[in-house]
């Protein structure tokens, strides 16, 4: 055999036995590194054509972060980029052979400002909004972390945000959040910050009702700089944060080289990167001195036992959170969304075994009058007892959710349209004899609708809203049953509501 057809390997080994002792340790070295380089290329995602063309015209990549988001990420005092964001960042560097600069700024607004104006091509970990969708283009997420809201410990947990009166919220500017509760919940005070631990002190301070925060921020924040006077006290579906890196709307290869590397990220790595930042560091060390050894172990022991309560506590939360956010926090009846949890299998179950089922949508009459005439104060406590009142007729098997406003929403199991009717017209009547706070005498409206082959939760719902809204216009305090033939029609709202 030739040297030119010797493996690589025993080539290596041949010369290797012929090396000092010196060199044959130098040699020992250079082979442990070439396998680590060839290991690490091994472990990079391929690329196409285009994409290496791009990562070699491109040998660097500015990306801008917040500077003050931990344990998101921020900038230390070196001039580093650190966090959960920087630990899954580098994974993905590793894995496309990305070489990433940072662009240090002095807050989350001066990085928007230059990525607006390209000082930097990236920006590390944001929520995707329409207002940054006019400048940026955004990968898959890094991150899935739900917000939830933080007040004192004495406010009611919070079921509704919509429904929230005379409250104001601090929100850090050019935040997301703060870009969507503006749009979308015109009800509250909006009170701009610059950075989230300022929104929190506001609220701890009782200058603002509540504020916004990641969950995993919140738990960290409330627990390391002792703002014992906070809690979670809700959480809003649909307003999670799903952090995403986003890269100038040019960069389309750039955007699609991140996402590989982003997809290429087990979740053992990044349940590993979570933990890293999140859990409890312990360093060992020899220990010599005993009295030291002992006062550690009380320490330790401290520690472990705050940790203790802190979980304790945040599992407590968590159970009253799933719990208020299926309960109207008022009249202590299941929302729309804890109804929304079961109704859509009750409607496949009835479809299923041939069973009727009928819903009436139930509401006051005027309402908007009584509070206006007695105030939002004896409203509430009308809308309490008309629960109440409510509850107190239905049977066993069926449900009721306040609906939203003043509307209520009645699920009966088994029972056709013709008995559907019968129990409205009963409420009805009772309703009419009954004192109120404040109020001597209200009437309500219902609208009554039965399932039907074909129908879904919104179709069903929406065609006893129509009923109602047409016994709004026939005068009110009557029932009237929806047609099966029609969908929605465009209506005129009598009572004055959005």
């Amino acid at each position: 055999m030739n040297s030119a057809s010797m493996p690589v390997s025993s080539k290596l080994m041949s010369v290797l036995c012929r090396l000092p002792c010196y060199r044959l340790w130098f040699g020992v070295l250079l082979l442990f590194f070439s396998s680590a380089t060839l290991w690490a290329n091994e472990s990079r995602v391929p690329l196409s054509v285009t994409q290496q063309v791009y990562l070699n015209a491109h040998p660097t990549l500015s990306m801008c972060v917040d500077p003050d988001w931990l344990p998101f990420e921020a900038i230390d005092k070196n001039n580093q980029h650190v966090g959960i964001a920087a630990d899954l960042i580098a994974l993905v560097a590793a894995r496309t052979g990305l070489q990433i600069r940072l662009h240090p700024t002095s807050g989350w607004e001066e990085s928007l400002a230059a990525s607006r104006n390209g000082d930097c091509v990236a920006l590390s970990l944001l929520n995707q909004t329409p207002e940054r969708e006019q400048w940026l283009i955004f990968t898959d997420p890094l991150l899935d972390d739900p917000n939830v809201l933080i007040t004192r410990e004495e406010h009611p947990f919070i079921s509704d945000v919509a429904g929230l009166t005379d409250r104001s919220i601090a929100l850090q500017r050019g935040t997301a959040m703060a870009e969507l509760f503006a749009r979308d919940f015109p009800n509250l005070t909006i009170i701009d910050t610059d950075t989230e631990a300022e929104a929190m002190q506001l609220v701890s301070d009782g200058k603002a009702d509540l504020t916004l925060r990641s969950l995993v921020v919140a738990a960290h924040t409330i627990k390391q700089q002792g703002w014992y006077n906070l809690k979670i006290s809700g959480q809003i579906p649909g307003y999670e944060n799903r952090l995403r890196m986003g890269v100038l709307q040019s960069e389309h290869t750039l955007r699609d080289i991140l996402n590989q590397g982003i997809n290429a990220i087990t979740e053992q790595e990044r349940q590993k990167v979570m933990d890293r930042h999140l859990s409890l560091q312990m360093v060992s060390e020899v220990v010599t001195d005993y009295t030291l050894a002992y006062g550690l172990g009380l320490l330790l022991v401290t520690v472990i036992g705050t940790s203790l309560f802190w979980a304790r506590r945040l599992r407590a939360l968590n159970r009253q959170l799933e719990l208020m956010a299926q309960t109207d926090s008022l009249t202590q009846l299941p929302n729309r969304h804890g109804l929304n949890a079961t109704l859509e299998k009750d409607l496949q179950r009835a479809l299923r075994y041939h069973h009727p089922l009928t819903v009436i949508m139930i509401d006051i009459d005027h309402f908007k009058h009584v509070n206006d005439q007695y105030g939002h104060l004896v409203g509430d406590k009308v809308l309490v007892r008309f629960g109440e009142l409510l509850k107190m007729h239905l049977r066993e098997a069926d449900s009721i959710c306040r609906w939203g406003g003043e509307e209520f929403l009645v699920l009966c199991f088994d029972t056709d349209l013709e008995h559907g009717r019968q129990l409205a017209e009963r409420l009805l009547a009772d309703i009419r004899q009954q004192r109120f706070p404040g109020h001597e005498h209200i009437t309500a409206s219902a609208g009554l609708a039965t399932l039907a082959p074909g129908d879904t939760v919104e179709t069903l719902v929406q065609r006893a809203d129509d009923a109602l809204y047409r016994a709004k216009h026939k005068g009110r305090d009557q029932a009237c049953v929806a047609d099966t033939t029609t969908t929605a029609t465009a209506r005129d709202n009598p009572d004055g509501k959005p």
